[in-house]
């Protein structure tokens, strides 16, 4: 019952975490290194990886997704919220907004080198299995997240279906409408792996987006790349504003991975 260690992953524009002045600690795993900070925050241990690197260093070609999720496995991640900076291919949820996902899309299921994105790739493996699931994110740290914003005056939808895309190029008119007719509500580039690669460690997972513009096609006009700038630079407020109000509430949570992986071996 409770969390007592939570996983922060962060995308564009968030690179560093207010309040935590931790010195980057690079961890190895069999899938590469990572950059993780550690801080207490609320009888909370915080560990905030900022999936771009200092400096936008990493595209969402480059990411680590494994790597990721491994390192705060080893390091005793009850939990993992990720935050994502997101287009809208819903017409009417608008830049600015804040969704709190309860559904995937994330068809081809592959990491940006062309690899599936699982950790079973060893015959044999003890551990390996079958992701089943009805939705993929953590109901428990969705409430926790939506609730987090509520105090923090922000309006929140509380659904949503997100879609992985490949980059680090955007979408053209004709996959945006595409993405519209699966019923994906808003898009980026790295949160599908997350999704994914948590399951299979059975570490609940929720998804924070944030709105900074609207898909190629969804609107007359194009996105105003000063209005995405703002927004971008906004989310350094949002982001900590929510976080600071959810990570004490991860203290009393009583959180479950959605589904269940089915494993040959117990």
């Amino acid at each position: 019952m409770g969390v007592s260690t939570a996983g922060v992953l962060t995308g564009t524009g968030t690179y560093e975490l207010a309040g935590v002045n931790a010195e980057p600690e690079r961890i190895r795993t069999r899938y590469g290194d990572t950059v993780v900070r550690r801080e207490e925050r609320a009888g909370i241990e915080l560990l905030h990886i900022a999936r771009h690197e200092e400096g936008h260093a990493r595209l969402s070609n480059h990411v680590r997704h494994r790597a990721n999720i491994a390192a705060l496995s080893h390091l005793g991640a009850d939990c993992v919220i990720g935050v994502s900076m997101c287009g809208a291919v819903e017409p009417s949820v608008s830049p600015g907004s804040l969704l709190v996902f309860d559904d995937l899309h994330f068809p081809c299921n592959r990491l940006a080198d062309g690899s599936l994105c699982t950790f079973h790739d060893t015959p044999g493996d003890a551990m390996r299995g079958h992701w089943i699931f009805d939705r993929p994110f953590c109901d428990g740290l969705r409430d926790i997240l939506v609730e987090a914003c509520g105090e923090a005056g922000l309006p929140v939808l509380d659904a949503g279906c997100y879609g992985h895309v490949d980059g680090p190029r955007f979408n053209s008119r004709a996959e945006i409408r595409s993405l519209a007719l699966a019923g994906v509500t808003a898009i980026s580039q790295n949160c599908g792996p997350e999704a994914v690669l948590c399951g299979e460690l059975e570490l609940p997972y929720a998804l924070l987006g944030y709105v900074t513009d609207y898909g190629n096609g969804v609107t007359d006009t194009a996105t105003d790349l000063d209005d995405l700038a703002r927004l971008v630079a906004a989310s350094k407020e949002i982001v900590p504003a929510v976080l600071d109000r959810a990570v004490p509430r991860l203290k009393a949570a009583d959180l479950a991975s959605p589904g269940a992986v089915y494993r040959f071996e117990k």
